[in-house]
């Protein structure tokens, strides 16, 4: 490495782990696209990235599922946790790590952090009355039930009343640190509705929460007391610890924290939020320890209007949704039609409608539509044209010259569904552009020169597209990149040096024109499109 070489930003990223008592539903699969696309943007830019996802597979919840089906418990999460792993192959998701909670260098990691805890004087054992959710994995006040006993996040399930004796973390503790954390850097939890949220809890004042469970054996048990086990959420935030351990490391909190800690995101759906937003950065104080930089929880998803539910037998299968419709057009709609940090809805209507107006009809067509005219008016190539040809005020230069720049601010701040919008400004400007200019027309007066250049253009402005784009779409965007002659696979992070740097796309006009462009072949198999030759 040369001096004057800088080594790569580093963007560490996590999903939540997701519990195991079922197969993956479509929220974890939103929440795990979103992750996806941050961290392929991450790469575009240039940084190095580290992308964690995986499962919690301890607690109550899993030993009386594993029961209920007849296995041991280890047997039921290997089983789902392929599940998890076939959907996020299908899905295109790239992460780097897998953590798993029933990890054997899990439990030592796990075992040293409540040393610290431990010896730091924030754990103390006392009995423990209330109502428990199970599916929660946590005790809820009274007032925090519904009238039947129930609690809003699983209704059909009552809450089970515990009297016990429970280890306590000292949460109290570090109400006046937490709120300092809070004004200090109010970005520490985003959105500003989900920061509010933790505002509004914490002005009721903090509580201790337990930390262990007796009777239950899926777990690990407590280094001090063995007869109690480890309550599943303050054994399951330290698996994004674990994960950052080299395969070949002591499973030590020193060599885990060496390289990739803090947190830069964790990524997560509102209803985990108390527990990665109050009692995480909680348990890192007392530890000792640094705090990510932040949690972005995201919003609910619903299906025609409605809540999602077995009971309601509106549930949406993600494997069936891509196996249907394909993993770009799954990520396009859920990235582009729902606001980050929102609830959305899904419609299948809509969302057919939406993906053939703007991929099929829109990108789609212009793509095809043009190069059909360059084989036809240009022998299938393009000369050596530059955007310096082009005058200042061209449509599509105007709007290209300034792209990049829209795209990476709306990608920073997670609204992709702008970003989305930005994009198809310019693809909608080129399709009107090759409209009004009529490349047929000025062919058949001759004008070879001027017809060259409108195709130039329209191209540059499709490369360009999907380049912004290939965070959403990596496989429609590679596709692209191939018509136009290019051998980029966007699935392939080591292969991005081959385009243009993402944060320098004010030089616009960077397409190879000189290598020649493919007979047009349709690029949205699974949507339906114009035809190519029509112009």
């Amino acid at each position: 490495m040369t001096a004057d070489t800088k080594k790569p930003k580093k963007f560490a990223l996590t999903t939540p782990l997701y519990y195991v008592n079922g197969v993956p539903h479509i929220g974890s699969a939103y929440t795990t696209i979103i992750a996806d696309v941050i961290a392929r943007y991450k790469r575009l830019i240039g940084e190095e990235v580290l992308l964690i996802t995986g499962t919690d597979e301890h607690g109550q919840k899993i030993q009386r599922t594993a029961q209920e089906k007849g296995l041991l418990p280890q047997d039921h999460c290997d089983q789902i946790v392929g599940s998890f792993k076939q959907l996020w192959q299908k899905l295109d998701i790239q992460y780097d790590r897998f953590s798993r909670t029933t990890a054997t260098k899990h439990e030592a990691i796990v075992k040293e952090f409540f040393g610290r805890v431990w010896e730091n004087g924030d754990i103390y054992l006392a009995q423990q009355q209330g109502w428990y959710c199970v599916q929660c994995e946590e005790f809820k006040e009274k007032r925090e039930l519904l009238e039947d006993g129930c609690c809003p996040l699983h209704p059909n399930k009552k809450a089970e009343w515990r009297d016990e004796e429970n280890y306590f973390f000292k949460l109290s503790k570090y109400q006046s640190k937490l709120e300092e954390l809070y004004a200090k850097n109010p970005q520490f939890i985003e959105p500003e509705s989900r920061r509010n949220e933790i505002l509004n809890f914490m002005n009721q004042g903090l509580q201790d929460f337990s930390i262990s469970r007796v009777n239950l054996e899926w777990g690990f048990p407590i280094p001090k007391d063995p007869n109690h086990t480890i309550y599943v959420w303050f054994d399951a935030l330290l698996g994004y610890v674990t994960a950052l351990l080299e395969p070949e490391e002591e499973p030590t909190l020193d060599n885990a924290l060496s390289e990739w800690w803090p947190i830069n995101l964790h990524l997560i759906g509102k209803d985990i939020l108390r527990f990665h937003a109050i009692y995480w950065p909680a348990m890192l104080m007392s530890a000792n320890l640094p705090l990510p930089e932040q949690i972005f929880g995201h919003g609910f998803l619903t299906k025609d209007g409605q809540k999602m539910g077995k009971s309601l037998g509106n549930t949406l299968d993600p494997f069936d949704l891509v196996d249907k419709y394909g993993s770009d057009s799954v990520r396009y709609y859920f990235l582009k039609e729902i606001e980050c940090g929102k609830d959305g809805d899904f419609n299948e209507t809509r969302f057919v409608n939406i993906l053939n107006a703007d991929l099929a009809n829109d990108l789609g067509n212009l793509l095809n539509r043009t190069l059909g005219m360059t084989q036809k008016y240009c022998q299938g190539s393009l000369p050596e044209i530059t955007a310096s040809e082009l005058p200042q005020d061209h449509p599509l230069k105007t709007i290209g010259l300034s792209l990049g720049e829209k795209v990476i601010k709306a990608y920073e701040k997670l609204k992709f569904n702008e970003g989305c919008e930005e994009i198809l400004t310019l693809i909608q400007a080129g399709n009107k552009f090759i409209d009004e200019q009529a490349p047929w027309r000025l062919f058949k007066e001759g004008k070879q020169a001027e017809v060259e250049k409108i195709l130039y253009g329209v191209l540059e402005s499709v490369r360009l597209a999907a380049y912004l784009l290939a965070p959403i779409i990596p496989n429609l965007s590679s596709k692209i990149y191939e018509q136009l002659g290019f051998s980029v696979d966007f699935n392939q992070s080591d292969r991005f040096n081959e385009v243009v740097p993402f944060a320098h796309h004010s030089q616009w006009g960077k397409l190879a024109v000189n290598q020649g462009l493919s007979k047009p072949q349709p690029v949205f198999a699974k949507l339906d499109f114009p035809s190519e030759d029509n112009p």
